[in-house]
């Protein structure tokens, strides 16, 4: 059965991974606490371009899943593609407005409705890299006085804009480590 022929069956995360920005993820290596605000923007290019490589792999094995309650490759690129997206929004909303709730989102219905297992890699490269500039250069552009600006989620969940940053970089550097299966390593400061 191919991913396209039951998208759905994927088990749902419910999850609150608030817990990464307390103490480190056993599973990928990151210790989201160690990671000074300014580093957010440079790790989140280079975890894109390590996505960019994970993306110019053979195009049935990006589609395969390891399992079938598990997303291949390919789905967990759409779906850092739409992480870096959706907190571009969310970043802009703790910058434009006090103390905003950010609208709910379901990950597990987004990759079910844009089927992630039939995009063309190539596109979801193109839509990562650029997600990825895009937020990267939002945070760059953050100014000192806009850190502990806040925001939160329907579900109680507080952030500061520098909280928000390390709370978002554990996403895409976990989903690298359940691709590669790499945990996350320190190059010189910056965390892959």
């Amino acid at each position: 059965m191919t991913t396209a022929e039951n998208p759905a069956a994927v088990v749902p995360d419910t999850k609150d991974w608030t817990w990464v920005l307390e103490r480190p993820c056993p599973d990928c290596g990151l210790d989201a606490r160690s990671v000074a605000r300014e580093e957010v923007a440079g790790m989140i290019r280079a975890n894109a371009d390590a996505w960019l490589a994970v993306l110019a792999g053979e195009e049935d094995a990006l589609r395969r899943r390891r399992s079938p309650e598990i997303w291949s490759d390919l789905e967990y690129a759409c779906h850092v593609r739409d992480v870096f997206r959706l907190f571009h929004v969310r970043l802009n909303l703790m910058l434009d407005h006090e103390n905003p709730i950010f609208p709910n989102w379901d990950q597990d219905e987004t990759a079910v409705a844009d089927r992630y297992g039939e995009q063309r890699p190539q596109d979801v490269a193109d839509g990562l890299a650029a997600a990825a500039q895009t937020l990267a250069a939002a945070f760059e552009e953050v100014a000192d006085g806009q850190w502990q600006r806040t925001g939160g989620r329907s579900d109680g969940a507080r952030f500061t804009v520098e909280s928000f940053s390390r709370y978002l970089i554990h996403d895409p550097v976990h989903h690298l480590y359940d691709v590669t299966g790499e945990r996350a390593r320190a190059a010189g400061r910056r965390v892959v």
